[in-house]
């Protein structure tokens, strides 16, 4: 199993305009949470727990992300906590409100995602490789402690591998 510092780097290098980062904690938030209001039907309320798809797929995903580092983990546990409330809450209404919630925030997200990229002027990660898609979560997260200064040690490495963060000089067509 890559280590963090590895599959952060790698997903980094996709993304070092501040433009594409910026659109990324926009996307990838509504993304997440679009995907785990989806995944809560059907759902079955167990001695007060939401029984869902979307449980077992944010219980992998927790799993994954302690593996790689705890602190990470319990933060991405908490985030994908509340998505599963908000999935809940929507779960329970018509299946017009929950389908439109899940699927509307989807589609923004990833226009959103292309928009960053288009920045970028590169694909996304998981277009090359497809944990990408589990990566992206993470990589808003780490990129919100590195803005606060959190993870020093963490974000000199991601952008020893990577490079730093800067705008891309695009030479003009001729």
């Amino acid at each position: 199993m890559k280590t963090l510092v590895e599959h952060l780097s790698q997903y980094a290098a996709y993304h070092r305009d501040p433009r594409n980062i910026a659109t990324h904690f926009v996307g990838i938030p509504l993304i997440v949470l679009a995907v785990t209001v989806l995944l809560s039907r059907p759902g079955w309320d167990v001695a007060g727990m939401w029984l869902s798809p979307a449980l077992l797929a944010a219980g992998a995903s927790v799993w994954f992300y302690l593996r790689l580092d705890r602190r990470f983990g319990l933060v991405m546990g908490l985030l994908l906590g509340l998505c599963l409330w908000v999935g809940q809450v929507l779960a329970m209404q018509s299946t017009a409100l929950w389908l439109g919630a899940g699927l509307g925030a989807f589609v923004v997200g990833w226009i959103i995602q292309f928009v960053g990229h288009y920045y970028e002027g590169r694909k996304p990660a998981f277009v090359d490789d497809v944990s990408g898609l589990i990566i992206g979560p993470l990589f808003v997260v780490a990129e919100a402690g590195f803005m606060l200064g959190l993870c020093p040690d963490l974000k000199r490495a991601v952008e020893a591998n990577a490079g730093p963060v800067a705008l891309r000089q695009k030479k003009a067509a001729l």
